[in-house]
């Protein structure tokens, strides 16, 4: 095997990956997916296909976020339908799947008295680089994330936030084409919260690769995710493309105004735009789709009207989790 790609350092064996990770297909498509665990259904007849750059995967305890990960490894098997990673069958690709997949778990699962190189090496051989590639790439992904100067310090060691970036090197040390990240900021201060984010985001960033990102905390995924998928009872309740998403809500508006006026109301009917009568002398609004917060300014400067408050919200990841949350039964 030719190892000149494989000894590249880390940020070019992204890059590399990058460049083969932009498939027609989707990442990851779901048809007719069904778990079992023991006698119980975990996922439940899911049909569903995902093709952005990070996908923010959500639901609470017991959606069955865990099992579809590890449906996706081939840790658990399937009892009907099937899902695709990059186009392959996890049924009868498995092997060839993980190799394409860089997973972060949720819990510790380091050999307590090995050094982080000595660990992170193992961890690139297991997923197939050849032992000097492995090591190098261990070293690189090591200062990639911050952990250059303790490469050499036994696991046990280390304090909570450096084993989330010895996690993270692990995981992107082969330079997959998929990196699963479960709860990767769990636990974290403020401070390497904030470094794991922006080490998220410079990946995404970058093209390098697609990211799935599990977590509990709305806000991680809010500020990483072009996609959400919230499961709920082992069954997708909710896709989205954020953006779009974001663009398609309704935007509210409460103002509280000086006096009554009709006219300006119904100027801002005109807008098409949505009002009904507050108390008092509130009014509340909702934006049309090409109306912004300018345009009520502008309106109640020709009409001399005083906006004595105004209140704006955006529909936020938050709402859509509730709204989701909502849904009495599974399915899109």
């Amino acid at each position: 095997m030719d190892t000149s790609t494989q000894s590249a350092p880390v940020s070019e064996a992204l890059a590399a990956a990058g460049a083969s990770a932009r498939p027609a297909a989707p990442v990851i498509e779901l048809e007719n997916l069904t778990v079992r665990l023991g006698h119980r259904e975990v996922l439940r007849n899911i049909s569903c296909s995902f093709r952005g750059r990070t996908i923010g995967l959500l639901g609470p305890n017991g959606a069955g976020k865990s099992t579809l990960i590890n449906t996706l490894l081939g840790f658990w098997p399937v009892a009907s339908g099937t899902a695709r990673v990059f186009g392959t069958d996890i049924r009868s690709h498995a092997k060839q799947i993980r190799g394409q997949i860089g997973y972060m778990p949720e819990n510790d699962a380091f050999i307590s008295k090995m050094s982080a190189v000595s660990f992170i090496r193992m961890m690139a051989e297991l997923s197939g680089l050849p032992s000097d590639a492995a090591l190098e790439r261990a070293h690189e992904a090591l200062f990639y994330v911050g952990l250059g100067e303790a490469r050499y310090r036994p696991l046990g060691t280390y304090s909570l936030g450096m084993k989330q970036m010895a996690k993270l090197a692990q995981a992107i040390a082969h330079g997959p084409k998929l990196l699963i990240l479960d709860e990767p900021t769990n636990g974290l201060d403020p401070s390497a919260r904030q470094r794991m984010i922006r080490l998220v985001r410079e990946m995404r960033d970058s093209g390098e690769m697609h990211i799935v990102l599990c977590s509990h905390l709305l806000r991680d995924v809010e500020e990483t995710c072009e996609e959400v998928v919230i499961l709920k009872q082992g069954q997708v309740v909710h896709y989205a493309n954020l953006a779009e998403e974001r663009r398609s809500n309704l935007r509210f508006l409460e103002l509280e105004l000086q006096d009554d006026t009709e006219t300006f109301r119904t100027a801002i009917e005109a807008l098409g735009c949505e009002c009904a009568p507050g108390a008092g002398k509130r009014l509340k609004v909702v934006l049309g789709e090409k109306v912004g917060v300018e345009d009520v300014y502008r309106i109640a400067s020709e009409q001399n009207v005083q906006i004595r408050r105004l209140n704006f919200r955006r529909d936020t990841l938050e709402d859509i989790f509730l709204k989701a949350m909502e849904t009495r039964n599974g399915g899109l």
